[in-house]
């Protein structure tokens, strides 16, 4: 056994080690916490309330894979939701158009961060902080007051729910409800199924790790290791307007205040998930568990009485805090590793 885990590459036994802790959580809180979290839904709803942020995480990981980082994502996020709810609303536009407007957005905060960072060299964190307050500043001027929208197709998009067979459970009033996920669940999972097999199985996703494992190794191997970075904060780009239409499908609203945060969940999702802040290790599987964990742990605090903001915070302190020292121990395993 101890063959096998010194044998395991550092992202897997990092994407192990953020499944097991997930796990033991979940059982936990389902054996500590009363039988809320021992009904499908609640995990059901764990994936409906953080469908976006997944879709968000995912961008965030390719970014940390090569070495850089994308604090914009959040700013992307509201401005999709406000723009398409102006569209949909006050353009009587159609659920087509809006999609369309989602990806627009988020392609070109990709295309304009990624030349800037890549081709020009300014650093990622400047870059994506500007990024960041042009989107929030844009948001307001789309529109000023927060308000729901009203477009008839887009509501019944919204409110669409697709039935997860004998996951049901029996209410109070001995009613049998079925089990459901929202349609952004699915695209969420379409996301994370098509980039963790672009990264394991692509020389695209084989690029990413090399540039952010050493950059000078990169290029010794004939990577474009410009192109590459160009292309991580591209695809982070449209996956924000992926995600900000996600989110838009969730909350069915236009605020400047929307997915206030959300680039610190996405960065904090990726680090438990095991991606490393320092470049060429990550796994997109290990992403998808960070975001549950995140949301688990806060649904523990809440469950346990500690429904106060700092409560919250205080615990996902601890958990980076913690999951960062594992990334220091593997880090200091490979150096070992290397020097023999």
């Amino acid at each position: 056994m101890k063959n096998k885990l010194k044998n395991l590459s550092d992202t897997n036994l990092l994407l192990l080690i953020t499944i097991v802790v997930f796990f033991v959580m979940y059982l936990c809180a389902m054996i500590f916490l009363g039988s809320g979290f021992l009904k499908a839904q609640t995990f059901f709803n764990i994936l409906n309330a953080n469908a976006a942020l997944i879709i968000v995480s995912v961008g965030m990981s390719l970014v940390m894979i090569t070495g850089g980082i994308d604090i914009s994502v959040g700013g992307v996020v509201a401005l999709v939701s406000m723009s398409c709810a102006v569209y949909l609303d006050y353009h009587d536009g159609n659920i087509f158009g809006s999609v369309l407007i989602a990806l627009a957005i988020g392609l070109a905060f990709g295309l304009v961060q990624g030349f800037l960072i890549a081709y020009l060299d300014i650093q990622p964190f400047i870059v994506t902080l500007a990024g960041m307050f042009f989107a929030r500043g844009m948001t307001t001027i789309v529109h000023t007051n927060p308000f729901n929208v009203a477009n008839e197709t887009f509501v019944a998009l919204k409110d669409t729910r697709i039935v997860v067979p004998f996951m049901g459970s029996v209410n109070k009033l001995g009613k049998y409800v079925d089990a459901y996920i929202q349609i952004g669940v699915v695209v969420a999972l379409l996301v994370v199924i098509f980039f963790f097999c672009l990264l394991r199985w692509t020389k695209l996703g084989r690029s990413f790790y090399a540039v952010g494992g050493n950059t000078q190794s990169a290029l010794m191997l004939g990577i474009n290791v410009k192109r590459t970075k160009f292309i991580s904060y591209l695809l982070s780009g449209l996956l924000a307007g992926i995600g900000g239409y996600v989110y838009f499908l969730y909350v069915g609203s236009g605020a400047a205040s929307h997915a206030s945060g959300m680039e610190m969940n996405a960065i904090a999702s990726s680090i438990i998930g095991g991606t490393m802040l320092t470049g060429g290790v990550g796994n997109i599987l290990g992403t998808l568990f960070g975001v549950l964990s995140l949301s688990t742990i806060k649904n523990i605090v809440s469950s346990a009485g500690l429904g106060e903001a700092w409560w919250t915070n205080i615990t996902i302190a601890a958990m980076l805090c913690i999951f960062l020292l594992v990334q220091s121990v593997v880090i200091a395993r490979k150096k070992r590793a290397a020097r023999k």
